[in-house]
């Protein structure tokens, strides 16, 4: 077992109170503090402490696999460390984006290879980006297409004759939902402005409260984006702390606010679609997107052992444990395939391997080779674990 020192994104939507918070240092922090990145992705690996110096996780797979991989997760995944671990804590909206299945990660970088340099490249690895993610404060998001009849209706509420095209279509059902997502954000700049002013100074009254304040919220963070429409055709998701979502490839999603464990295949391809200052290819997101309704995004935990819950997807990159310790339940066991990532959320825990024993504590982070065996929990407090899904 090592202690794992994760980098901080210090994207524009982050939070200066809340990762700075955990980790127990002055609040607010000198500038945002998005997302702690815990894997081996080479946009910002974590390090690990070997004698007087630190090496990046990317260093220390390559020089032992065996040893940190092990031999399924090795052969399985061409000696790639399959899952990426994050602590997100977003205080303004991301972007509204979707992420690749394998086949269009695929096409999608092969094709990018071929671009110029100067060109704007969409994908940066060949690999697809399921992903979940489990609050550990109130958390707020948009996931995935809802009833596009119920979007329909709220369109209509806002009695705008520029809209009428985009609510025909939505009448017509999932059928529509890829011309109705087309119209919107290839709306004209000039008029896209007026048109999103317009929705955010229409009073839809007491019976569109939720989607008003939607508006207007997404409105003030991005004055005439097209997201700002699009978001009243998804799910308006609140989580408190322990529920989960599920986003697999080809949703379109955006997280709004909050705290919370992510856990996603050892990717980077976004394809957005608003609510952002970034590049925008609509064409592309259009082509990976899956349209059709996702009834209900959130995902419910399992019992695994004693103080031990799981989420269960249906992908092998990761997989994902919380372990919650107190007075009935001092210890815990779990046993899991390949290395693991831990992450404290509260409280003291100590983990044990065949390694040794590393103390992780709120807003820290430790791994442990695929050749420690058996993971022993003990304390009082609460632990994620990030793991391969095999």
């Amino acid at each position: 077992m090592e202690p794992l020192h994760g980098p901080i994104r210090d994207y524009a939507w982050g939070s200066r109170t809340v990762i700075a918070g955990l980790q127990g240092r002055p609040v607010p922090s000198p500038g945002p503090e998005a997302e702690l990145w815990l894997g081996a992705h080479p946009g910002s690996p974590a390090m690990v402490r070997q004698g007087e110096a630190r090496i990046s996780l990317v260093e220390l797979l390559a020089a032992e696999p065996g040893r940190w991989l092990g031999d399924e997760v090795l052969t399985r995944f061409d000696g790639r460390l399959p899952f990426l671990m994050k602590l997100l804590a977003p205080e303004a909206p991301l972007s509204l984006q979707a992420h690749p299945d394998s086949a269009q990660a695929r096409q999608g970088y092969a094709a990018d290879q071929a671009l110029p340099p100067t060109a704007h490249r969409n994908y940066v690895d060949p690999y697809h980006k399921p992903e979940m993610l489990v609050a550990v404060a109130p958390f707020e998001a948009l996931c995935g297409f809802r009833d596009p009849r119920v979007s329909a209706a709220v369109l209509e509420a806002f009695d705008i004759p520029a809209l009428k095209p985009v609510v025909a279509a939505l009448r017509t059902g999932v059928e529509g939902l890829r011309d109705a997502v087309q119209r919107l954000l290839s709306w004209p700049e000039v008029d896209r402005v007026a048109l999103v002013e317009l929705v955010r100074t229409t009073d839809l009254g007491p019976g569109y409260v939720a989607e008003q304040e939607l508006v207007r919220g997404l409105a003030g963070w991005y004055p005439g984006d097209p997201g700002v429409l699009v978001a009243l055709l998804l799910n308006h998701v609140r989580l408190e702390p322990g529920m989960a979502i599920w986003m697999p490839a080809g949703n379109l999603h955006a997280y709004l606010r909050g705290a919370g464990v992510e856990i996603m295949a050892a990717s980077d391809n976004v394809l957005r679609g608003g609510l952002t200052p970034k590049h925008v290819d609509v064409p592309e997101l259009l082509r990976v997107l899956r349209f059709e309704v996702l009834d209900d995004p959130l995902l419910e935990s399992v019992p695994v052992a004693p103080g031990v819950v799981g989420w269960r997807v249906p992908v092998e990159d990761f997989s994902l444990h919380r372990v919650r310790l107190d007075e009935d339940s001092p210890q815990a066991r779990l046993t899991l395939t390949g290395p693991r990532v831990v992450l404290g959320a509260s409280g003291a825990v100590a983990v044990r391997d065949a390694a040794g024993e590393v103390m992780v504590e709120p807003g820290r982070a430790a791994i442990s080779a695929a050749d420690g065996g058996e993971l022993l929990f003990s304390g009082r407090g609460e632990v994620f674990v990030g793991a391969a899904g095999i």
